[in-house]
């Protein structure tokens, strides 16, 4: 008994490999796609079935989207920065004077110790950042 050969060796010359139309054998193509694919606006011939089974509401749009408030993170420093470049600062009346709103920070956080006395200028503080100037004998000014 001979072996059968392979459908692909067998159609070898033959235009369609016996799936009839050139286009045919293309997946979902020959069938408008699979599923739910192409119910959209103009897809007329799929719309009275779409209208049956899911009504009117499946085509158009419903109601707005809320615009979101964007959330602006702010930039912080830690006290840290500042005791170690204390060199880059002025120094006044035995103060080293820092603005950090200048610098591009918006709140200065207490990590970090201090060993000389700031007078560090921002629009905020946290907690341990004015208890750690104030205790070194500095201070520290919220600005508008």
């Amino acid at each position: 008994m001979r072996m059968k050969r392979k459908k692909s060796v067998r159609m070898r010359g033959k235009r369609s490999h016996g799936y009839g139309g050139k286009k045919k054998h293309r997946g979902a193509g020959s069938r408008g796609g699979r599923g739910m694919a192409g119910t959209g606006k103009r897809a007329a011939q799929k719309k009275p079935t779409i209208l049956k089974i899911y009504g009117s509401s499946y085509f158009g749009k419903r109601g707005f989207k809320r615009p979101q408030k964007v959330f602006k993170e702010k930039k912080s420093i830690n006290l840290s920065y500042f005791e170690e470049n204390a060199f880059k600062f002025k120094e006044e009346n035995g103060f080293i004077i820092i603005d950090a709103d200048k610098l591009g920070y918006d709140k200065v956080l207490g990590g970090g110790r201090l060993t000389k006395k700031f007078k560090i200028t921002c629009k905020e503080f946290s907690k341990s950042a004015i208890q750690k100037v104030n205790e070194c004998g500095g201070e520290a000014v919220i600005c508008q």
